[in-house]
């Protein structure tokens, strides 16, 4: 699964009342203020039949402005680094890198407002959902035609991120639900730095 998939959720909707104006303001909520954001994470991809084609497990760093790290232990090791400049995906058990330039990977991402403080609203228009399962729920549709993604769900608890979807272009959708979120705590900055080795290959895409 591609690196742009690898950044937010997916529930299933169904119709109810909206409430204008309460899914923005928790994601403005939830931006306000932010420098480091902590959580573990379960991932489910479905394909185009909405089968469930796996399952997976990790942890999930954020340090404003310009780092994230996506730690996956199960089933198998990987990590997904952003150190400010580039992009990473290590997979350990395959001495494997590939970099790509973070300002061309995330381009068009939530983890572009996510991790920088840039307006929603460059790069999305946002829709109101409403309140479902005790959440406040918003839709974000691309507004560049050429995006990967076709929209984008978030569902806020508070303050909390707690569910992030991504629809793609080619029918598969990634679903990300949030627990343990710690907000503004220190982490050691060495873990944003990507650290590898001299017998890893590296595919430069950028």
């Amino acid at each position: 699964m591609g690196y742009r998939a690898l950044l937010f959720i997916v529930l299933t909707l169904g119709q109810g009342a909206v409430f204008a104006g309460a899914g923005r303001d928790a994601l403005d909520g939830f931006l306000d203020g932010l420098t480091t954001l902590q959580a573990k994470f379960e991932q489910s991809v479905l394909d185009t039949e909405n089968a469930t084609t796996g399952r997976m497990y990790g942890l999930f760093l954020l340090e404003r402005p310009g780092h994230f790290r996506w730690d996956y232990v199960a089933p198998t090791k990987q990590v997904i680094l952003a150190d400010g400049r580039d992009v990473w995906i290590i997979e350990e058990e395959l001495n494997q890198v590939t970099r790509h330039l973070q300002k061309w990977a995330l381009k068009g991402t939530p983890a572009a407002f996510l991790t920088k403080d840039e307006s929603v609203d460059k790069d999305f228009e946002v829709v109101e959902i409403g309140e479902r399962l005790g959440m406040q729920w918003i839709e974000l549709i691309p507004r560049d035609g050429d995006s990967d993604l076709i929209r984008v769900l978030l569902a806020f608890d508070g303050k909390q991120l707690k569910h992030m979807e991504l629809n793609d272009k080619f029918g598969q959708i990634s679903r990300f639900t949030f627990s343990d979120i710690q907000r503004n705590q220190p982490i050691d900055p060495e873990l944003f730095v990507y650290q590898g080795r001299d017998d890893w290959d590296v595919l430069n895409v950028d």
